[in-house]
């Protein structure tokens, strides 16, 4: 691809795609390498990109096999990739040093929006964002700031429910990014519908979050915010859900756990005391989450895209 550094590969369909100005809705790998069992792990991430085509929309599924930055992945390069033992944990603060060392790894939100907006790539589609960590330490995800960076609207189920919630909102407005909620006006939890936290934009459509989008870039604006809830087949009560987080919480303390393996211990420890049911839920947002992404993308006119000219298989 013209302007992208050598270590960057582009599949051929995602370069098609944008040649064409065909609609692309970008996924990460953290969900792939870290956040899902095998086999699960590989079988989402296969129907994420399902659920993208089947609203005609591109999936660009983005992650570092072998230090190198793959935008849209071949079938045995994502199986690769999910049977990766000693994966690293991709932000964006890491990606440099993963390339440089030739290392393989899942991108978090932050590291997914670094390349999605290197790459130009405007609709992203994950689980829930990462923000503001509950307890008496100023602890706060990478995932926020480069959302304000990164002019890329990020569909998801909110912020993941072991965080605090009201205190993500309030950096989300100081750093200026839109929430925008998805045929509702409360503040989704991940695995609950509701946090009980109003917000202040709705939207009934994909069309109407996409005319958002394009005003707020024509504005000079970064990342945009979709909250969408969990479907509610698959939505877990949030009384339940914070019962089994403060028990998670309080081993976690007990272990002197915090930092970047705080999130995975937490969401692991909750899925074991759920029984499962987290796990269902979270398959179930994830594919909710990446067919609204594709609706949205195919409603950008003219995709931010316009003009770059990829080439596939970048060397």
């Amino acid at each position: 691809m013209s302007g992208l550094p050598k270590f960057f590969k582009i599949s051929d369909e995602v370069a098609a795609a944008q040649r064409r100005n065909q609609p692309i809705v970008a996924l990460e790998t953290a969900v792939l390498t870290h956040g899902l069992p095998r086999p699960q792990n590989l079988q989402t991430a296969q129907r994420l990109e399902e659920a993208v085509r089947e609203e005609g929309a591109v999936p660009a599924t983005i992650g570092v096999l072998d230090g190198r930055v793959l935008v849209g992945f071949g079938a045995e390069e994502l199986k690769k990739l999910a049977d990766v033992d000693r994966a690293v944990k991709l932000s964006s603060r890491n990606l440099a040093d993963a390339i440089t060392q030739g290392k393989s790894g899942g991108t978090t939100v932050a590291g997914t929006l670094r390349v999605a907006g290197r790459a130009n790539l405007s609709v992203f589609a994950t689980g829930g964002i990462g923000g503001v960590h509950s307890g008496g330490h100023w602890d706060v995800s990478a995932d926020l700031p480069e959302l304000a960076r990164q002019p890329v609207i990020v569909v998801c189920a909110g912020a993941k429910s072991i965080l605090d919630l009201p205190a993500t909102l309030e950096q989300l407005e100081t750093l200026g990014v839109p929430v925008i909620g998805y045929q509702t006006d409360k503040f989704p939890a991940f695995f609950s519908r509701e946090s009980g936290l109003k917000l202040d934009v709705s939207v009934k459509n994909a069309e109407e979050a996409a005319e958002i989008a394009q005003r707020h870039w024509q504005l000079g604006g970064g990342g945009l915010l979709l909250a969408a809830p969990p479907p509610e087949e698959a939505a877990l009560p949030r009384d339940e859900v914070e019962s089994w987080i403060q028990t998670a919480t309080a081993e976690a303390d007990t272990q002197g756990i915090h930092g970047q393996k705080l999130t995975p211990y937490l969401l692991r420890r909750i899925h074991e005391i759920s029984k499962g049911k987290t796990l269902n839920a979270n398959m179930a947002l994830l594919e909710n989450n990446a067919g609204i992404a594709a609706k949205i993308a195919t409603h950008l006119q003219p995709p931010r895209n316009e003009g770059f000219g990829l080439l596939g298989n970048s060397a």
